[in-house]
Formats: C-alpha cells, structure tokens, sequence
C-alpha cells in the first residue's frame, strides 16, 4: 500500500509517530535500523529528532530516509490512550 507521510513526530526511545495521507496514526520503531548503514548516525538523538517530511515520506539532517510503504507497512497502528 502507498500512502504517503504527511506528518511525523519523534517519540522516545526511537519511535516516530507518523500520520498518513488517510489520517491514519501509525508508531514505527526506528531501533532494529539504528545498527545498519547510515541510521547509525541517528543513534544521536538530536540527530533523530531532525526527521521531517520530505515531499512523501521522511527523512533527517544527514540525508537518511525511508520509503512511505516500509514505514507503514513496519509500522503499528497508534492507539491513543
């Protein structure tokens, strides 16, 4: 599915709350990617906390993104309490 991103927030513990193009508020865990390539660099959190939209999905300061379809597919559902 291809929604795209149109607003993220960085949550602790390297949790980022997106919401989709539908509304829909999803949690995507960003610590199984801190340990590979360039997210290595986001194990800075002030460096995580740069994340912004980039035209459809996400990306941060030292140029990292991630494809709208991997975040919402790797995501889960938000549940506001």
């Amino acid at each position: 599915m291809y929604l795209a991103i149109k607003n993220v927030k960085p949550l602790k513990n390297y949790l980022l709350l997106l919401t989709f193009e539908n509304n829909e508020k999803r949690i995507f865990d960003m610590s199984p990617l801190l340990s590979k390539g360039i997210f290595r660099q986001l194990k800075d959190i002030d460096l995580f906390n740069t994340v912004k939209v980039s035209f459809d999905t996400i990306s941060w300061d030292n140029e990292a993104d991630l494809c709208p379809e991997v975040l919402y597919e790797q995501s889960q559902p938000y549940m506001n309490s």
